[in-house]
């Protein structure tokens, strides 16, 4: 995975509000490269340092193996959530997911513009590293 795509994923999951989430894809969508499979391996090997909690499968799942961790952080943050998520404190039984429709990150023109300068970085790198020889002489 090439580290400026994994900065330009960071970035933008670093701009996520507290109490809202958005799925692998949007972060995709938002940045104009790649899909779901690579911001979700991009997050599981490099998220320690963001907010990683509030970014999530479609359906709304926590990531696998932080769901309780997840939990914790979407109460605290007063998060949409939908199912028994009480039942799975107490007893680590029962479903629950994050209600992404309710939770969508919707950003404001100012963070549209900071994931543009992101995403238009991300391009100009890649097409860089892409270019035949012969294009970045000039």
């Amino acid at each position: 995975m090439r580290m400026e795509y994994v900065g330009a994923v960071l970035e933008v999951v670093a701009l996520v509000p507290a109490g809202t989430a958005v799925a692998y894809g949007d972060v995709a969508e938002l940045l104009g490269s790649g899909g779901p499979r690579q911001v979700g391996s991009t997050m599981s090997h490099y998220g320690s340092s963001v907010p990683w909690w509030r970014v999530l499968k479609a359906s709304g799942e926590a990531p696998p193996g932080h769901e309780r961790e997840a939990l914790a952080f979407y109460l605290l943050e007063r998060t949409p959530l939908l199912g028994s998520y009480a039942e799975y404190l107490r007893t680590g039984e029962g479903r629950w997911r994050v209600d992404l429709p309710s939770a969508r990150w919707a950003p404001s023109d100012a963070e549209f513009d900071r994931i543009d300068a992101v995403a238009e970085r991300l391009e100009r790198s890649l097409h860089r590293l892409s270019a035949p020889d012969d294009e970045m002489t000039v």
